[in-house]
């Protein structure tokens, strides 16, 4: 159950309905230009994420998300414990990595806490909790890509 929007910022609530339905669209119109994905590996802006977002949701098409009442942690900042998985029946392929046929192997990231900041009314910023096995290195490892880009 998600908390009454006078919590929640719409962008964030908005964020989770286009995860939760797989359209790149709806998620990046909640996106700041200036947005950041943050991970120990790379830092992704808003056209690589929207890229990664389509190129996960074309290899993996059921590709999809459960998770907690998100969490205030402070002004501007927000948490949601997140489960996510699919299985990997389509070509997964973006720019500048090497595209990888499908493997037909389940994957399932662990529950996973991803942070994130508005301001402005928009998301500025996602960082994932750096988790053994977590998104969005975690799905390439499983399906067995040896130097994952992210």
């Amino acid at each position: 159950m998600i908390p009454q929007e006078s919590v929640l910022p719409r962008a964030l609530l908005t964020y989770i309905e286009g995860l939760k339905t797989r359209d790149v669209d709806l998620i990046g119109s909640t996106f700041a230009d200036d947005i950041r994905f943050v991970t120990p590996a790379k830092t992704m802006r808003r056209e690589e994420i929207l890229e990664f977002l389509a190129a996960l949701y074309r290899g993996f098409p059921d590709w999809s998300y459960d998770h907690d009442e998100p969490v205030v942690n402070g002004e501007g900042i927000y948490g949601v414990k997140w489960r996510q998985g699919g299985t990997h029946t389509g070509v997964l392929t973006f720019s500048g990595f090497k595209a990888v046929l499908a493997t037909g192997k389940r994957v399932t990231i662990p529950e996973q806490f991803f942070y994130y900041q508005v301001r402005n009314k928009k998301l500025s910023e996602i960082r994932p909790d750096p988790v053994l096995g977590g998104a969005p290195r975690g799905i390439f490892e499983q399906i067995g890509v040896e130097l994952p880009p992210l």
